[in-house]
């Protein structure tokens, strides 16, 4: 698919993963519709790229909200040719620690926002394209993409709800795109490794050179350009469909 002149929904725009996407593919001609519940960073972003992107404050585990910015997509720039999810949120709890059982809300939560508000958006954005786009006729007319994690195959203690999370979005990549083939909609999940995101951001400078000590290669935290570089890629190429891409130096966790 070419991006030049296409609309793209990306939750979780405001920051990290997805405000670097969001700047990608307005550079490259596209437009984009920043979902993201930080209507501070939302605003900011959608400003800073200019009238190319629109910002829709989104809670992307309420289905009305997340309906408004499919809506919004078509209102501001004509229609909708894919959805990319970068929001979500992470937690440290072990099954059974010190204060005891694992709080079921928290485990929940985070269920809600990375798995459950990643499909809430998939779904919507699909049926959107579907009923805008009319049959499919062989051709690329829309792209899914989702993030995951490395967690979700080398989760670490006290991730149990976050590795969960992501590895429900792995699971349901691939039919997710089966469901979609006959539309001519592909879906593909990014599981990155450690990337320098506001979520790492205010960790001291000693801890950050100790998660960079753990990369192979480059040892170094992942830039969300690179996430973003990968996102465009995968827009662009029509084969890629129903994968999971690791984008993590060769890191594999440790339990610790």
């Amino acid at each position: 698919m070419e991006i030049k002149g296409r609309t793209f929904l990306i939750s979780g725009g405001g920051s990290g993963l997805g405000a670097a996407t969001a700047r990608t593919i307005t550079g490259a001609g596209g437009k984009v519709v920043i979902a993201d519940v930080n209507p501070m960073a939302g605003e900011a972003t959608a400003s800073a790229i200019g009238p190319s992107a629109r910002f829709v404050a989104t809670d992307v585990t309420d289905e009305t909200q997340v309906a408004a910015a499919v809506a919004a997509a078509y209102e501001t720039f004509g229609g909708l040719d894919g959805g990319i999810s970068c929001a979500g949120i992470g937690t440290a709890i072990k099954t059974v620690g010190k204060d005891g059982a694992h709080p079921l809300a928290a485990f929940q939560r985070v269920i809600g926002v990375n798995l459950i508000g990643t499909f809430n958006v998939i779904r919507l954005v699909a049926a959107a394209i579907c009923k805008h786009k009319g049959q499919a006729d062989g051709t690329d007319r829309g792209v899914l993409i989702n993030t995951a994690s490395i967690a979700a195959f080398d989760g670490q203690v006290g991730q149990v709800a976050y590795s969960a999370s992501k590895g429900g979005i792995v699971g349901m990549t691939l039919p997710v795109a089966r469901d979609l083939a006959r539309e001519g909609i592909r879906c593909v999940t990014i599981a990155p490794g450690l990337f320098d995101t506001p979520l790492l951001a205010g960790l001291p400078e000693p801890a950050r050179r100790s998660l960079e000590a753990t990369i192979p290669f480059p040892s170094r935290l992942g830039r969300p350009e690179e996430y973003a570089q990968l996102a465009r890629a995968i827009i662009e190429n029509e084969m890629l469909n129903g994968e999971v891409i690791r984008l993590d130096g060769a890191l594999r966790m440790a339990p610790r």
